[in-house]
């Protein structure tokens, strides 16, 4: 479909619908062309509070000795960044690629007009199916492998390949894997190696980017070989709570086919593997090879029609640690995922590991990194710092929020504990035998057959709370929580247990998207009526 004229106004092409999904400083919204009555997705950056925001914290920076030029460059090359999205959205017609129809700019807002894709992620398509083999995967990777050798043909590197921005076009069955979110895509000529930048996604980056080196179309690559090993066993081939050992094991490609889920792929599958988590970029299979290889386009012959049973298993437990990402997708513009102060002379300092300020990041994590123009170390150069007050004004409404939760929990009150909780409310507890439970029958068959229906004879305190916020619209506090109750002896008990809850802020109200609880706790978290 060509594409709209270009107007003025957004407003005079189109009608603007329900929300879609947020961002830092954008939501997506569904939209109607008024001429034709074609659905879209609405991109819809707001420009006037990325100015504000700015502006706000200029007077932080000049404190800290940054000069006015190079804030000003900094600045500016957020409006750079939506231009260059953009522009090479409009060069890239795909059939596996999300496309841009129209671009408009206002004074306050700049919109970008996308395919509307109903289909949601490939991952949750995945483990809804009731048939998956070796040759679903195959076909699932061709279509992604077939988006990225366009945008190379079109010297486009994408730079942020994750199951999150690999989505479906419909709900129909075999309906078209579909790339997203060229936020972080650069432009190359040809082959070309340079230094564009620090960016990406934890578990998916490349060895010459945590490096340091010069990069080009291979981290692409890279990406589609850690997608490709999950798409068959369903976990990542690169795993590690502490960073640092995680960027270990990527630089030196330190992974493996453990057994017995490994035993049933066959060996043209790992070859492919193997061809595309190459360390050295230079030895490293092109997206048009990788097209040719017989995994791929001799798919009937060569690749497995096993059903797979474990690896759907363990793709639901992938994919339900990703939900974490609600928690914090939102903000990672704003907080870059690093917390920081500055010396004397301006210069960032990353806060030491353990004072519980850092965010750590591992494989599964769908935090976005980018750094384009200074190094890793100093991330914090362009962190938009929150005002003290309104930080602690914000600590104190999630501490009371949380007490109102537990409050819920306390008396019984499984409506108003729903109305605080995200419904796909993710969660590790000791009921759950150190499973990650999602959603809330698990937790409403405590209200229903334990927990009391009045809070005469239990009191709850939430002691020492630790709030981090992450950016303005989440949060995680850590407390120890102390119960005390009366036993059927008529003494009184006390007990304690220690709890992190994720915060996320929708539609103006608090909502618990993710707790993780010990087990030094009494036989339930919802207490028995005693």
């Amino acid at each position: 479909m060509a594409a709209p004229a270009a107007c003025t106004r957004f407003s005079d092409n189109y009608d603007l619908k329900e929300e879609l999904g947020k961002g830092a400083f954008s939501v997506v919204r569904r939209c109607v062309q008024k001429c034709t009555g074609h659905e879209f997705a609405a991109k819809i950056i707001n420009t006037k509070k990325l100015s504000a925001r700015e502006k706000q914290h200029q007077a932080n920076y000049y404190m800290n000795g940054f000069s006015r030029r190079r804030f000003w460059m900094l600045y500016s090359k957020h409006f750079q960044k939506l231009e260059r999205e953009a522009r090479i959205c409009r060069k890239l017609q795909h059939p596996n690629i999300v496309r841009l129809h129209d671009s408009i700019q206002e004074e306050n807002y700049h919109y970008l007009v996308f395919d509307l894709v109903t289909g949601g992620e490939l991952f949750e398509d995945i483990v809804a199916r009731e048939f998956y083999s070796e040759a679903d995967a195959s076909h699932c990777i061709q279509q992604i492998l077939e988006s990225v050798n366009h945008c190379h043909q079109n010297g486009v590197v994408h730079r942020d390949l994750k199951p999150e921005n690999l989505l479906l076009a419909s709900k129909a069955k075999g309906a078209a894997v579909k790339l997203a979110d060229f936020g972080l895509a650069i432009e190359v000529q040809g082959e070309q190696h340079a230094w564009f930048g620090f960016a990406g996604t934890p578990g998916y980056l490349s060895p010459e980017v945590l490096k340091k080196e010069p990069y080009g179309k291979p981290v692409d690559i890279w990406a589609c070989g850690v997608i490709l090993y999950i798409l068959l066993v369903g976990y990542p081939p690169f795993w590690d709570e502490d960073q640092h050992r995680l960027y270990a094991q990527i630089k030196s490609g330190s992974y493996d086919y453990p057994s017995p889920e490994w035993d049933t792929v066959t060996p043209e599958a790992k070859n492919l593997i193997n061809q595309m988590l190459t360390v050295n970029p230079a030895k490293r299979i092109t997206a048009s090879d990788a097209l040719k290889h017989p995994w791929i386009c001799q798919r009937e012959r060569v690749a497995s029609v096993v059903h797979r049973q474990e690896t759907v298993d363990c793709l639901k437990k992938f994919n339900a640690r990703r939900k974490l990402k609600g928690a914090i997708l939102t903000t990672m513009l704003a907080t870059r995922n690093f917390s920081s102060k500055y010396d004397a002379h301006g210069r960032s300092i990353i806060t030491k590991k353990g004072d519980g300020s850092q965010v750590k990041e591992s494989t599964d994590s769908s935090t976005t990194l980018e750094d384009d123009d200074i190094k890793e170390s100093d991330y914090c150069y362009t962190r938009l710092r929150l005002d003290s007050e309104d930080t602690d004004a914000r600590k104190q409404e999630v501490i009371k929020i949380t007490e109102q939760l537990l409050e819920a929990i306390t008396s019984g009150d499984y409506d108003a504990y729903t109305k605080i909780c995200d419904p796909h409310l993710t969660s590790f507890e000791p009921e759950s035998l150190g499973n990650l439970v999602e959603g809330m029958d698990f937790h409403k068959y405590y209200f229903e057959h334990v927990a009391p229906k009045s809070s005469k004879f239990l009191n709850t305190t939430i002691l020492n709370p630790n709030v981090h916020l992450l950016g303005e619209e989440a949060a995680c506090i850590a407390y120890v929580r102390l119960t005390q109750y009366v036993d059927k002896q008529g003494a009184t008990q006390v007990c304690q247990c220690e709890e992190t809850r994720v915060w996320q802020k929708k539609d103006s109200k608090w909502q618990n998207v993710h707790f993780h609880r010990s087990s030094n706790t009494p036989p339930f978290s919802y207490p028995q009526h005693k």
